[in-house]
């Protein structure tokens, strides 16, 4: 039977830390402010944003929501980035993504300051990862590796595979396990025999968007398994990229889904939000 790794419990001890130095910043006159931008209505995005807003006013940090139309240009959003760069008032900018299809992305993530870049997705941010050198840490990797510290699992020679490869949480999750000392694979759409390399990790990290898609027969045991997908089932029940049910009685720790590892990315930006204040007003 796995230890349930309880991202809500640890989110609500990073929040509270959070917190209390927002309130020190402020009596220093630093106040700290998140500029939050949307385009169109797509409603999971509408609703990632909602709960940011809400994790940010609890926290005592200023948000500041621009919802643009779905028919915004690239010229638009991009003169919206820009003057977000400039004011002095926004430490943190966070442009919510997917973006409609006629936008840019990676226009948009290069043109966020990389000081105020709290996803930490801009090449320069990516690049101080990589050396390990780095103010900022995408939310989702940081968040798991903050869980992992809570929970006082050793990452140091473990055997650890990431499933997935993405520039927001394959990645930057293999970097920040690496310089841990874990000995890392990145499996992907393309691994051969990818069951032979996850049956083979004392740390597994579940991050390809596909419901159920680690079974029990794919997990050793006493295995660590981190599920990062927020799927849904058949039956359009929320669930995760791993079998819970299947996986949970080998597994030594696990995290829930919902309830895992989505707390720990928003309290991450509420972290990164701090960080980018205190650079900013050179407190660090």
């Amino acid at each position: 039977m796995a230890k349930i790794l309880d991202g809500k419990a640890v989110s609500a001890h990073v929040r509270e830390q959070v917190k209390a130095e927002v309130e020190a910043l402020a009596k220093q006159g630093v106040p700290v402010g998140l500029a939050v931008i949307i385009v169109g209505d797509d409603p999971a995005s509408r609703t990632y944003v909602n709960n940011k807003k809400k994790a940010c006013a609890a926290a005592g940090i200023r948000s500041e929501e621009y919802a643009l139309p779905a028919e915004t240009t690239q010229e638009e959003l991009l003169a919206l980035v820009e003057t977000l760069n400039k004011k002095p008032a926004v430490n943190g900018i966070l442009c919510q993504l997917p973006l409609p299809a006629h936008l840019d992305e990676k226009a948009v993530i290069a043109a966020i300051a990389p000081e105020k870049d709290v996803d930490a997705f801009h090449a320069v941010n990516v690049g101080h990862i990589m050396i390990g050198d780095y103010a900022f840490l995408p939310c989702t990797p940081a968040g798991i590796m903050e869980m992992l510290r809570y929970y006082d699992i050793d990452i140091a020679g473990k055997n650890c595979v990431v499933i997935g490869r993405s520039n927001i949480v394959g990645k930057p999750m293999a970097m920040l396990l690496l310089q841990q000392n874990g000995t890392v694979t990145i499996c992907h759409s393309k691994t051969r025999d990818l069951a032979a390399h996850t049956r083979n990790a004392d740390i597994l990290v579940a991050a390809v968007g596909i419901p159920h898609f680690v079974t029990a027969d794919m997990v050793k045991a006493g295995a660590v398994v981190i599920d990062v997908g927020m799927d849904r089932d058949e039956n359009g029940k929320l669930c995760g990229d791993v079998d819970f049910a299947g996986v949970e009685p080998k597994a030594s720790y696990i995290t829930p889904v919902p309830g895992g590892v989505g707390p720990m990315t928003i309290a991450t930006l509420l972290k990164n939000t701090v960080t980018a204040a205190k650079q900013q007003n050179g407190l660090l």
